[in-house]
């Protein structure tokens, strides 16, 4: 189960990156970049995207505080941009002790840049003294499953490129089925590299044999947007490129038939007309059409929704 409680990109402060994945009828979760925290979940609760988590009486909480420091058993960083863990930074001295799982380059940014005693204290447990040690800093290596503590869910993490930064791609994986977040990326043929490639060999057994259920995907921009100003970003027309690319790892396009594409991190727009994301929408219609992706279910992330995966 995917509950989003960010899902712009940019300078929407309050509605920025952050996915509560966790499997269905379990109270434990990880959640994904952490962008938009309280803010997120207040909103998923107005949505009733939290009903189904029953809050103990006489906990003393509301449902969002009590989702917030019960609920969410860790957090998986993709990489260490604002919008990526503003959230995270401004709920952690209200928040309850847990694990930050990320590849070691976010976890040194984490730790030398925001939880410092400059930028703000140091919730974690290394870095200036004093060690407040509220978080728990997990280095994942690339490629090999964890278990997350106190859940049924495992994680597995692989690099991406971001524009000379180091993001990251999370594969969750629980009750033998699983779900693949991404991180802000850009395309190989864009990033001089082949990060992306790699990754989809990786997953492709997933993908075959129809374990994967749902990728969460950034596409920041619509098809207008030229290659030369991406900044290691997404637009529809390479999202529908590099899903293709994953179809021939794994025996076709007919092997990604039902599987759930969602689009993440489009950017907010200061423009008058349409939002940025009618836009996407129209695009990737036209893209996964032109990319014989129909098999595919393509939907946008709002703020709030619950998407249930099986």
């Amino acid at each position: 189960m995917v509950t989003v409680l960010g899902a712009r990109g940019g300078m929407l402060d309050g509605n920025l990156s952050a996915y509560m994945i966790r499997p269905a009828g379990d109270d434990r979760a990880v959640l994904c970049d952490a962008g938009t925290a309280m803010g997120g979940l207040v909103a998923a609760g107005r949505t009733g995207a939290l009903d189904d988590i029953a809050v103990p009486r006489g906990s003393g909480l509301t449902r969002p505080g009590y989702v917030l420091t019960h609920t969410i058993r860790a957090y998986l960083i993709s990489h260490a941009h604002l919008d990526h863990v503003a959230g995270l930074v401004v709920a952690s001295p209200d928040d309850s002790a847990k694990p930050i799982y990320a590849l070691p380059a976010t976890l040194d940014d984490l730790s030398a840049h925001l939880f410092n005693w400059r930028i703000w204290p140091n919730f974690g447990d290394r870095g200036p003294p004093p060690a407040l040690g509220k978080y728990h800093y997990r280095a994942l290596t690339p490629g090999r499953a964890e278990p997350v503590p106190d859940t049924a869910m495992t994680v597995t993490a692989w690099p991406l490129d971001h524009g000379g930064v180091e993001s990251t791609a999370f594969l969750i994986a629980a009750n033998g089925i699983s779900v693949l977040y991404m991180g802000d990326t850009g395309p190989d043929a864009v990033e001089g590299g082949h990060r992306l490639d790699d990754l989809w060999r990786a997953i492709a057994p997933e993908v075959a044999a129809h374990r994967l259920k749902a990728i969460v995907i950034e596409a920041s921009y619509d098809d207008t947007r030229p290659d030369r100003m991406l900044f290691g970003h997404m637009t529809p027309t390479w999202v529908a490129a590099t899903l293709r690319d994953l179809a021939r790892q794994a025996g076709g396009l007919e092997s990604l038939r039902g599987l759930t594409v969602l689009i993440g991190h489009v950017k907010y727009s200061l423009a008058a007309g349409p939002a940025p994301q009618e836009a996407i929408r129209r695009d990737l219609v036209r893209d996964a059409a032109r990319s014989g992706l129909g098999g595919v279910r393509f939907l946008i992330a709002e703020q709030g929704l619950r998407l249930t995966v099986d």
